[in-house]
């Protein structure tokens, strides 16, 4: 009867905190007539992309622009000729949208001029669909292009059609390039917080976009008085790594589109939002945060609304369902054997079984939903996989903790062998992020079971001996006998720590270097104290770090012991 009765005490407890940690969110005022002024549109699925040379067929860019009908009255395209993107503009029509059609250029000079061949033929062709040419996008950002080549470009399409022609590239290059303002028709400036050189808050995004606008808009009037100028892009990421005080997710997605549409309404400012589709194809360049820029998953289905409160994860009873299926096996496997623990330890024991099911389920489906390839998923797969057999081998070790029975010498091993896979796989995963990280998303999420198991096993530890001392956090005690060497887990230990140092290191100067950082803190002692700041204070940076510490602590610990609490 005690069992039942804390099966479903711990049941119902993780039934409400699943609905309290993901209750719908106020972001902000409706978007009006629930419908974006205009939305950058790339069709590519799971599996396409523009560096494979892989395209959607008609029919689904079709299916894709039925949707767009629904949340925008103007797209926004990239390219013109590659692949079926000629058949954009006759479908848009269809579906009662308008086009900013988007000539796209790189280093080549043969695809160069068939984009812009195309560009002018649709043009021409459609002008009662296309009202607007955008000719290159972050060309110069790139480097692909020098400016006056750039130039000669842009004039070519401007004798050739009767629309407005422009050029798309980050606010600054504008600042940096003055001359391209008198060759386009109307300016067209990237505005990201999330991804400028000091990154922004969701909640003072609204503000800088409008102070960004004015300054362009200040500078262009010193050259071409009254020429117009389009926010070509602006949005937040709902998913990936955190840059400095920027969060990436769904919620703070919602909110910065409500909150910009608010700005542009008040100020007059002409917006497109990045982008219709999360596209899949850019984890390859960017990272998780580069794939999760859409008010639909790369599968069509809804971010979130326009229009009312925003759930941050919308699916979140399915996660619990599945975690508590995991539970109840485990309590089903474990039942004869739960009837010899004391009720507090049977508290303890089902409590921590569902706490790591939960991290289980949680874990699988944010890695599922990351992984945009065979070769992602099968990490995915592998990950989960490790996770699962290592929470299954915990269980065993703290069940033995609180039922006070014999260690048994396999499962001490097995633990041992995971964990220090883990601490090698955590040491990779830092190097990585130490030398080039600003696409690499921390993988907190992949050691959530060897960190809130060694942390529960030194709990369980501590409860059923009543006293603390650091031998108890020691690798071998938490397995449960002698095992590995001990100057090889220190090295590891170590190397954990010291890549969390380099990690923090290269966070820091990151910021330092950035262009516009440098010229926003020319003072280099007062740069570093903001860049550091900026480091140290970025939660999911924080997190990993933590999880380093955690994961090194048992393997530094050798045979040291401290008085007795009290004592």
């Amino acid at each position: 009867m005690k069992i039942a009765s804390v099966t479903v005490l711990v049941v119902l407890l993780n039934i409400l905190l699943g609905w309290l940690s993901n209750l719908p969110q106020d972001v902000g005022p409706d978007v009006p007539s629930g419908k974006l002024n205009s939305l950058s549109f790339a069709p590519f699925r799971e599996g396409q992309g523009p560096m494979d040379e892989k395209f959607p067929t008609p029919a689904q860019i079709d299916a894709d622009l039925r949707l767009m009908g629904e949340k925008t009255h103007s797209i926004r395209t990239y390219a013109s000729a590659e692949g079926s993107m000629s058949v954009i503009p006759a479908l848009a029509q269809k579906h009662g949208l308008k086009m900013i059609q988007g000539a796209w250029l790189g280093p080549i000079k043969a695809g160069n001029k068939t984009e812009i061949d195309e560009v002018i033929r649709s043009a021409n062709a459609h002008p009662e669909v296309i009202n607007r040419v955008i000719v290159g996008n972050e060309v110069l950002l790139r480097g692909d292009l020098k400016p006056e080549q750039l130039i000669e470009y842009i004039r070519e399409v401007k004798r050739s059609v009767k629309q407005p022609v422009s050029y798309a590239d980050v606010w600054s290059m504008y600042m940096k390039y003055p001359e391209l303002i008198k060759e386009v028709d109307f300016i067209t400036i990237h505005i990201l917080p999330y991804w400028e050189d000091e990154p922004i808050t969701v909640d003072q995004a609204p503000q800088h976009i409008e102070r960004i606008f004015k300054q362009v808009k200040q500078e262009a009037d010193t050259i071409a008085p009254g020429k117009p100028i389009l926010i070509g892009e602006s949005g937040w990421p709902g998913a990936g790594r955190q840059r400095g005080w920027a969060v990436p997710s769904v919620v703070n997605e919602a909110k910065f589109i409500r909150a910009l549409i608010e700005v542009a309404t008040k100020n007059g400012f002409d917006y497109n939002i990045v982008e219709a589709f999360n596209q899949s194809w850019k984890s390859e360049l960017e990272g998780v945060v580069g794939a999760n820029w859409g008010l639909y998953s790369v599968n069509g289905k809804e971010v979130f609304p326009l229009t009312g409160k925003v759930y941050e994860n919308p699916d979140w009873l399915m996660g619990v369902m599945v975690s508590t299926l995991f539970f109840l096996l485990i309590v089903a496997y474990y039942r004869k054997q739960l009837q010899a623990l004391s009720v507090m330890h049977l508290v303890v024991f089902l409590a921590f079984s569902q706490l790591l099911t939960w991290l289980l389920a949680n874990m699988t489906e944010y890695l599922w939903y990351t992984s945009y390839s065979g070769w992602q998923r099968l990490h995915t797969v592998l990950t989960v996989g490790l996770n699962t057999l290592l929470a299954g081998l915990i269980l065993q070790r703290s069940y033995d903790l609180l039922a006070r029975r014999t260690v048994q010498l396999k499962v001490g091993a097995w633990i041992y062998t995971l964990y220090i896979l883990f601490a090698g796989f955590a040491i990779y995963k830092t190097f990585g992020l130490a030398l080039n990280g600003r696409y690499i998303s921390f993988p907190t999420v992949a050691v959530y079971i060897p960190v809130v198991g060694a942390l529960g096993l030194m709990s369980i530890r501590y409860l059923t001996e009543r006293s603390w001392s650091l031998n108890k956090i020691e690798i071998n005690s938490l397995v449960g006998h002698a095992t590995g060497k001990a100057e090889q887990d220190k090295i590891i230990g170590y190397a954990l720590l010291v890549t969390g140092l380099m990690l923090v290191v290269w966070e820091t100067k990151a910021f330092m270097i950035s262009r516009d950082f440098i010229l926003g803190y020319p003072d280099i002692s007062k740069r570093f104290g903001i860049a550091l700041v900026f480091s140290v204070t970025n939660g999911q940076l924080l997190g990993w770090l933590m999880c380093l510490v955690i994961l090194a602590l048992p393997l530094l610990v050798r045979n040291s012991t401290l008085p007795p609490a009290g004592s």
